[in-house]
């Protein structure tokens, strides 16, 4: 059953997860469609305190030269996805794995348990250095990849479907089209709000998503310091 998402846009805890995992660092997974606000709330929740980690920041650390993770890609896709300095071409990858599904789930099957470990490597310092603070990961594929259950909560970012179009067609200057295609290429976020435990929506723009990131921070808080 989808849950629905007040129009007035405050973040909602929903039921879910109840028993936090047997460690005394709160661990929060926020993720959420493209385009839809993720890296601002991420930035705001550091802003206040928490230890931030960005997959995406990830995901290009474990595919840089010389890595296992560019290794296991190039012998996936070739090596025309890398640049003439050893580099991957992330424009030539891309253009592989949006126009094929099948190539996009192998090409996360690949990176994911890289990624996930790296994440992982993260909060265990972070948590030798400061177990009482709040460490949160963001990260696009967390649900489709079923990383989700590694975290004690989960935020979902959304916004309106009309606004995200725009945001994206935007950001990455891509075509109506082309932008549609990726939307597609991804969970819907009606799916996606269901596993959450707290929702922020971004469609009324970023003042009003501050709010909102503000307000669940507390709550986290509260859970953190209760553990």
């Amino acid at each position: 059953m989808c849950l629905p998402v007040p129009s007035f846009g405050l973040p909602v805890p929903i039921a879910g997860r109840t028993s936090l995992a047997p460690t005394n660092m709160l661990k929060v997974g926020l993720t959420g469609s493209i385009a839809v606000g993720k890296s601002f709330v991420l930035g705001v929740l550091a802003e206040l305190g928490c230890r931030a980690l960005d997959a995406d920041v990830t995901a290009r650390e474990v595919v840089e030269p010389g890595t296992a993770g560019l290794n296991s890609v190039v012998e996936a896709f070739g090596s025309q996805v890398l640049r003439e300095d050893g580099t991957l071409d992330r424009d030539t990858l891309g253009a592989i794995v949006f126009s094929n599904e099948k190539k996009r789930r192998l090409l996360n099957s690949i990176l994911h348990p890289f990624i996930i470990g790296a994440q992982d490597d993260q909060i265990r310092k972070w948590q030798g250095e400061s177990p009482d603070d709040i460490a949160v990961i963001d990260a696009a594929l967390m649900i489709e990849s079923g990383g989700y259950r590694r975290f004690d909560k989960l935020i979902v970012v959304h916004c309106r479907p009309d606004v995200q179009l725009d945001r994206l067609i935007s950001r990455d200057g891509l075509s109506r089209e082309a932008a549609m295609k990726r939307i597609a290429a991804q969970m819907s976020q009606e799916d996606k709000v269901e596993y959450a435990d707290f929702l922020i929506d971004t469609s009324d723009g970023f003042a009003r998503a501050r709010e909102q990131t503000e307000i669940v921070f507390r709550e986290l808080k509260e859970l953190a310091d209760e553990l």
